[in-house]
C-alpha cells in the first residue's frame, strides 16, 4: 500500500502548538512581620507575630493574555507583584515567569519581565521623554546608538514621537503614563504588570489610555499583561479573565461573567410603564421572581424593576412569555451584570460561608 503523504493528526502536535504559559503560581505563600507597639515591643522584644498575606495562591496566566488581579486593600496584589519581580522571596511555593523560577533564576525573569511603576515621579522631569528613555536604555546596557533608536522606536509606539525637546514636567497625566509604558518596553519584555495605571486620569484620558493598552500592548506588542485594579470599567474593558484574591487568598478565577454565573447571579431588569399590574405580583406571590425592587427610569413613564429570577435562562424566558401572556407592557428585558464591588462582594461572601460551613462540619464529625 502506498503511504500517505500527509501525516494523521497527533495530539502531541496539538499539544506544541500551544503556547507556553506566561506566569504559573502554585501555592505561593507570603508572610511579614506585624507592626508592633512600643509598650508590647518593650515587654516582649524577642517575640515577633507574622501576618499571612498571600496563603497557597495558584493560577496559571496565559500567554498573550491580559490578567486582572481584583480585591480590596490588603487582599495582597502588591506582594504578588514583587514577588514577580523577583524584590520579594517567597516563603513557600513556586512562581515561574516564561519558564524561568523567580527564586532560582532570577535575573532571567528580569529579562523577560517589566513592572510598570505608577508614580510619574521616578521619571526625570527635567528631561524629554527620547532623553529619559535613552538614559533608561543605557542602564539596560544598550550602546548609545542603540538606545537612541530603541526610543525613538517605542515613542513612536505610544504616541509621544511629536513631543520634541518638551520636558516630562509638562507633559499631562496621561503622557507620563504612556512614557512610563514605553520606559518598561526598553527591554521588549513578555510580561508587563501593571498596577492601577489609570487611578490618576480622568475618565476619557483613562478610556484612551484602556484602548492604547488593548491594541497596542497586547495586541501588537503581544505583551502578556497582569493588572492590578479596583476599577470596574477597566477591568471588564481589558481583562480576558480575572482572579479575585482577598485576605491572601485566591478566591475565585475566570472570567467575570462566568465568576458571576458561578456566584448565581440571576439578576434581571424588566422596563415597563405598569410596574403595578397583577401579572407581576403573581410572579413575585408565587416565588418565581425574588427580591424586586423598582426605581423609575430616565424615559418619562417607564419604570425599571430589578428582580431575581433562579433558574437560568430556560426561566427568565418563561417569565417573559408569562409577563407577555399577562399582557404586560415590556420595553426591554435583560441580564443585569455585577458591579465589580458586588461581585468582589459575593465572592467573598459565598467563599466564607463555604469555610465556615467545612468547619462546622468537621466539628460534628469530632
Amino acid at each position: 500500500m502506498k503511504e500517505s503523504l500527509i501525516p494523521a493528526p497527533s495530539e502531541d502536535r496539538g499539544r506544541l502548538s500551544e503556547p507556553a504559559p506566561a506566569v504559573v503560581l502554585d501555592g505561593l505563600t507570603k508572610s511579614f512581620p506585624s507592626r508592633r507597639g512600643w509598650l508590647e515591643t518593650i515587654r516582649h522584644p524577642r517575640s515577633t507575630k507574622y501576618q499571612e498575606v498571600l496563603r497557597g495562591v495558584s493560577c496559571t496566566v496565559r500567554a498573550g493574555e491580559f490578567f486582572g488581579l481584583l480585591g480590596p486593600n490588603g487582599a495582597g496584589k502588591t506582594t504578588l507583584f514583587k514577588i514577580l519581580a523577583t524584590l520579594v522571596l517567597p516563603d513557600a511555593g513556586t512562581a515561574t515567569v516564561a519558564g524561568h523560577d523567580v527564586v532560582q533564576d532570577a535575573r532571567a525573569v528580569r529579562r523577560v519581565l517589566s513592572p510598570v511603576i505608577a508614580d510619574e515621579r521616578s521619571l526625570y522631569w527635567r528631561l524629554s521623554s527620547r532623553e529619559n528613555l535613552e538614559l533608561y536604555g543605557s542602564l539596560q546596557g544598550l550602546d548609545r546608538r542603540a538606545a537612541r533608536v530603541r526610543a525613538g522606536e517605542l515613542l513612536e509606539v505610544v504616541g509621544l514621537d511629536d513631543t520634541g525637546e518638551k520636558m516630562v514636567g509638562s507633559f499631562s497625566s496621561g503622557m507620563k503614563q504612556r512614557l512610563l509604558i514605553a520606559r518598561a518596553l526598553i527591554a521588549s519584555p513578555r510580561v508587563l504588570l501593571l498596577d492601577e495605571p489609570t487611578r490618576s486620569l480622568d475618565p476619557i484620558s483613562a478610556r484612551r489610555f484602556r484602548a492604547f493598552l488593548r491594541e497596542e500592548i497586547t495586541g501588537r506588542q503581544k505583551c502578556t499583561v497582569l493588572l492590578a485594579t479596583h476599577n470596574a470599567e477597566e477591568a471588564l474593558e481589558l481583562c480576558d479573565r480575572v482572579a479575585v484574591l482577598n485576605h491572601g487568598e485566591l478566591l475565585a478565577a475566570g472570567t467575570a461573567q462566568s465568576i458571576a454565573r458561578d456566584m448565581g447571579n440571576d439578576r434581571y431588569r424588566l422596563w415597563t410603564s405598569d410596574p403595578g399590574h397583577p401579572g407581576i405580583a403573581a410572579l413575585a406571590g408565587r416565588g418565581v421572581v425574588q427580591a424586586m425592587t423598582s426605581h423609575q427610569s430616565d424615559a418619562p413613564g417607564w419604570t425599571v424593576i430589578e428582580m431575581d429570577v433562579p433558574g437560568g435562562l430556560d426561566r427568565a424566558a418563561q417569565v417573559v412569555a408569562f409577563l407577555t401572556e399577562q399582557g404586560v407592557p415590556i420595553a426591554r428585558f435583560e441580564y443585569a451584570e455585577l458591579s465589580l464591588a458586588d461581585l468582589i462582594e459575593r465572592v467573598v461572601e459565598q467563599r466564607g460561608t463555604n469555610r465556615e460551613s467545612v468547619r462546622m462540619s468537621g466539628d460534628g464529625d469530632a
